[in-house]
């Protein structure tokens, strides 16, 4: 008997997926938009503890040069190749594996990113926690659905 071709996945964890790439895809492109254009403004308080403009002009907004912004639309560009239904339903370990890792270097970067807030520059930009958020989503919904709904089958 010859291994499937295709595994089957929830149309709700597909859903699910695309729908928190497309919204990382649009915080971030704003974020980046904001990055590179001084004429667009932040919808954001820069006042008290909330204060986009502090974060995003902080010394942690860039890593190693690179705009956080960007990396994180690029984050969203390669989680949404490895969220398409087609990636999803392939039997490739390895697009399993960069998927799992994938979301994990993005919760890695996000607990970067609250130290870096909380504690480098003691402020809070609401749209790099809606970032955030996003991105934490997006590992569960990949952890949860990998390890609880499409288990590996046991090997021969």
């Amino acid at each position: 008997m010859s291994p499937p071709t295709q595994r089957t996945v929830p149309n709700a964890s597909i859903l699910v997926g695309l729908v928190l790439c497309v919204a990382g895809l649009a915080v971030a492109g704003y974020l980046t938009i904001e990055h590179f254009d001084s004429a667009v403004t932040l919808a954001c308080p820069e006042t008290g503890r909330i204060n986009c403009q502090k974060v995003t002009t902080s010394q942690y907004s860039e890593v190693l040069g690179i705009p956080v912004a960007l990396l994180g639309l690029g984050y969203f560009a390669i989680a949404t190749a490895l969220l398409l239904p087609s990636a999803w339903r392939s039997t490739d370990p390895l697009v399993r594996t960069a998927r799992l890792a994938w979301v994990g270097l993005g919760v890695a970067m996000v607990i970067y990113l609250v130290w870096a807030e909380f504690y480098g520059v003691n402020a809070i930009c609401l749209w790099c926690t809606t970032v955030h958020v996003i991105t934490l989503l997006m590992f569960a919904l990949v952890v949860f659905t990998e390890a609880w709904i499409l288990p590996v089958p046991a090997s021969r």
